[in-house]
């Protein structure tokens, strides 16, 4: 599609990655099913980490096929670090390099009545398969557990309160919680336990997640471990998101957003420009992306999963610090400066010195301002770099949370 300006447009989709190859593949299956919503746009597609295409190979092929304005959306759940400051770091380098090209970023695809109608549809498929092999049990008598990816930004985990609350509401379930895989509290085996205790006789275990990997597994693993010490209990297990219609309906919306100029990320509570709760001490810490130590690195697979899928095996061989090649906590210290525009301003950082400092420019549809951001990465890399650090989480020692992650591993 071109204007009168003969501005040619195009679509990019940033991931996060996997060394899953399931995971990979199923992101790249979504991206796919966009190209026919935009069939006048090239459309294309990366990752920040861990697989490839990177994100700046789905930008080269973009500029190759004459696109002047690029819209770029990021393929998250919620807005934590990797929406907030990672995906737009990148983007920032790399329109810095290309002048004459204008790359505008969307906000994720978030707490959203669509994606709720995705999260409802996945929910009612394990419902109605429950029911077809246990019989029909009333739904006040169901009580629904969504498990978050969890983060050390407290907006983004909040968010997963939301939609259960939304779900439970409006499903109509006995009961309502939720837990999280990692990070935060409570974790997935002591959330599923406090279920236990409610007296509800079916749990519904919904993974809020958008596709597959050792999280999700992890998850699923879990819930069968405490099913087993529960066997008065029906625990079902429903699938996560993956490229449910009203996902991708979602993400037209998101690039829609961009065009009309109303793609505003929700940063009124974001821990880098407010005093939230407990994590008063990150306002106005730096950031930037972490990633570009791991851009691309996918040669290693998992030398346990069979025919690209996970089969958990490799969590019997991680090591006693709990750190997994799949799923890695890391600091680091990088005080980089960044100009792109969400419709407010930030000052925003964290303790990372490599003395190399950047200045970007980023453009966002109608809106310009500076802001410099401050990143916790809970999903890190095996890179050891001894000298870098995060700002630290304020509950890591929670007994419910991330320091109980892996006792029985």
């Amino acid at each position: 599609m071109t204007n009168s300006n003969s501005e040619k447009l195009g679509l990019m989709i940033c991931g996060h990655g996997s060394r899953n190859k399931e995971a990979v593949g199923q992101f790249a299956k979504l991206a796919e099913r966009l190209r026919p919503r935009f069939p006048d746009w090239p459309v294309d597609y990366g990752y920040l980490e861990f697989a490839n295409p990177v994100i700046s190979h789905g930008l080269d092929n973009l500029i190759e096929a004459g696109c002047t304005r690029i819209l770029a959306v990021p393929g998250m759940l919620f807005a934590a670090g990797h929406a907030k400051n990672d995906i737009p770091s990148v983007l920032n380098a790399y329109q810095a390099k290309k002048p004459g090209i204008s790359i505008e970023y969307g906000r994720e695809l978030g707490l959203d009545l669509k994606m709720i109608k995705a999260a409802g549809a996945r929910i009612q498929e394990a419902i109605d398969a429950a029911n077809a092999e246990h019989g029909e049990l009333p739904i006040h008598e169901t009580m629904l557990m969504v498990v978050g990816r969890g983060a050390s930004d407290p907006d983004a985990n909040s968010n997963v309160n939301k939609l259960m609350r939304m779900l439970w509401e409006g499903m109509g379930f006995g009961w309502g919680e939720v837990c999280y895989s990692g990070v935060t509290f409570p974790l997935v085996e002591p959330g599923l336990e406090h279920a236990a205790k409610l007296g509800y006789k079916r749990i519904i275990v919904f993974p809020y997640f958008l596709f597959t990997g050792i999280l999700v597994r992890r998850i699923y693993n879990f819930t069968d471990e405490v099913a087993e010490r529960h066997p008065d209990i029906q625990f079902v297990k429903a699938d996560y998101l993956n490229d449910q219609d009203y996902v991708i309906e979602t993400f037209v919306d998101r690039v829609n957003e961009i065009l009309e100029g109303t793609n505003n990320m929700n940063c009124q509570m974001c821990k880098y420009r407010a005093q939230v709760l407990g994590f008063e001490a990150e306002v106005g810490l730096k950031q930037e992306s972490h990633h570009h130590h791991v851009e691309g690195v996918d040669t290693k697979d998992c030398e346990y999963c069979e025919d690209n899928q996970c089969t958990n095996e490799c969590l019997k061989h991680q090591p006693s610090t709990g750190h997994h090649h799949h799923d890695h906590s890391h600091g680091h210290a990088h005080a980089h400066e960044h100009n792109h525009s969400h419709g407010h301003d930030h000052a925003h950082g964290h303790g990372h010195h490599h003395h190399h400092d950047h200045d970007h420019g980023h453009h966002h549809h109608g809106h310009g301002h500076g802001h410099d951001h401050g990143h916790d990465h809970e999903q890190g890399h095996e890179h050891g770099h001894d000298d870098h650090h995060h700002h630290p989480y304020p509950h890591a020692d929670h007994p419910l949370g991330p320091k109980s992650m892996y006792k029985k591993d």
